[in-house]
């Protein structure tokens, strides 16, 4: 069994899961999960195991699985990653408002 995580280093590797996940791009609107708000929270535990809360723009998003498949390659890249869930919840439901500056400016939205 791995040894303890600090506090620290438990934000250090939420901070490289979150890097990951800014390369998962959602393929209708070309901007990353992150800036589009749909990520609304990771959990990492001390063996490894990552949770992923997130939600899609719509709920009959037929993107999900592409999403789910993008995020367990993304994190392939955090090494002290081991097993993931992808957990798609609907509540609070997504909204323009939860985008970032950035996706907004690009996707043109005031």
């Amino acid at each position: 069994m791995a040894d303890k995580y600090t506090e620290e280093q438990v934000n250090e590797i939420k901070d490289k899961i979150l890097s990951a996940l800014e390369n998962v791009i959602d393929p209708e609107l070309g901007i990353d999960i992150i800036n589009l708000g749909l990520v609304y929270e990771i959990s990492f535990e001390d063996n490894g195991f990552t949770e992923i809360k997130m939600t899609l723009t719509t709920m009959g998003c037929p993107l999900a699985d592409i999403l789910t498949e993008q995020i367990h390659d993304a994190l392939k890249e955090v090494p002290e990653v081991g097993e993931i869930k992808v957990n798609l919840v609907w509540y609070p439901a997504w909204t323009v408002d939860k985008m970032s500056r950035y996706a907004r400016i690009a996707l043109g939205i005031r």
